[in-house]
C-alpha cells in the first residue's frame, strides 16, 4: 500500500530530530523552474495570489531568495519532520522508530505544490507554495498543468518498487486533483472520517486532517501491506462503518468529542 498525504502550511525547523537518515528530493530540477518563477514577484504580489499578510508574504519571498538545492541537514530537514500541521499532529512521527521511518520511506508520499512528490526523509528548505494557487507558468496558468502528468508517474513509480498496485488517498481534494486516477497504475482507497456534531456525522475539517495522520501513523507502526487491514483502525474512538462505506470510499465515524 502507498499512502499519499499532503503538505502543511506550519512548518518546524527547531524542535529535536528524530532520525538522522536523510534522502535527497527526486524532483529538484522542477521545484527550481517554480522558484526562479517566485523569485519574480514581489512582496505584494506574493500576499495576492496566497491571500496572506503582507508579513508572510516577506517571509516567502525570503524563502525564495535563499533557496538553493544543495540541500545538506545544516540548511533542510526531512520533511516529515518539517510540516507541522494537524495531519502531522495526527501522524506525530517525532516518536517514530528506525523501523518506522523505513516503512514510511516505502510506503508514505507527500504531495507538495513545489517538491512534487516528498519521501518521509527528503530533506526540504522551507517554503509556502500551495498546490491551489494560480501560478502562471510556462505549462499553464497553474500548479496543476505545471506538474501534468509527472506526479502520477512519480507515485507509479513507489507503487511499482514497493510490490502491489493499492494507493490510500489520505491528501485534502486540494493536493489529490494534482493526480490522475486514470493514470494511476493502481487501484484507490479514500479513508472519510465522520464526526458527530449534535447528533449528525459530518466531516469536520481539524478533525478529519488529525484523522488522516492518525490513520497514517496506525498503518506505519502496524506495517500493514494489505487494505483490508484498515478497517482494524480505532484511534482515538473512529470505528470502521460497513453501511456506509462503498467500494472506493471507506467511512470511519466517531462519536462527539466533550
Amino acid at each position: 500500500m502507498l499512502i499519499v498525504i499532503s503538505p502543511a502550511k506550519t512548518l518546524d525547523y527547531q524542535s529535536p530530530l528524530a532520525t538522522k537518515q536523510f534522502t535527497q528530493p527526486e524532483m529538484l530540477d522542477k521545484s527550481q523552474q517554480l522558484i526562479e518563477i517566485c523569485r519574480e514577484l514581489t512582496p505584494a504580489q506574493i500576499s495576492s495570489l496566497m491571500r496572506i499578510s503582507d508579513k508572510l508574504a516577506g517571509l516567502n519571498a525570503a524563502r525564495f531568495s535563499e533557496w538553493q538545492p544543495d540541500f545538506t541537514p545544516e540548511n533542510a530537514r526531512q520533511a516529515i519532520l518539517a510540516f507541522k500541521g494537524d495531519v502531522y499532529t495526527g501522524m506525530h512521527a517525532q516518536d517514530f522508530s528506525a523501523a518506522d521511518f523505513d516503512f514510511a520511506q516505502q510506503h508514505l508520499r507527500m504531495l507538495s505544490g513545489l517538491y512534487g512528490v516528498l519521501r518521509p526523509l527528503d530533506l526540504m528548505q522551507p517554503y509556502r507554495l500551495e498546490m491551489g494557487i494560480k501560478l502562471a507558468n510556462p505549462r499553464g496558468k497553474d500548479l496543476y498543468s505545471f506538474w501534468g502528468d509527472q506526479i502520477t508517474e512519480k507515485l507509479n513509480q513507489a507503487l511499482e518498487r514497493q510490490g502491489d498496485n493499492m494507493l490510500i488517498n489520505l491528501a485534502s481534494d486540494e493536493y489529490f486533483k494534482a493526480v490522475k486516477p486514470a493514470k494511476l497504475a493502481g487501484s484507490l482507497i479514500k479513508p472519510v472520517f465522520l464526526d458527530e456534531k449534535n447528533g449528525k456525522y459530518k466531516i469536520i475539517s481539524f478533525y478529519a486532517k488529525k484523522a488522516r495522520g492518525l490513520m497514517s501513523r496506525f498503518i506505519i507502526q502496524n506495517k500493514l501491506t494489505k487494505p483490508e487491514q484498515l478497517v482494524d483502525f480505532n484511534l482515538e474512538g473512529y470505528e470502521f462503518d460497513d453501511g456506509l462505506s462503498a467500494k472506493n470510499e471507506w467511512v470511519f465515524k466517531r462519536a462527539e468529542q466533550h
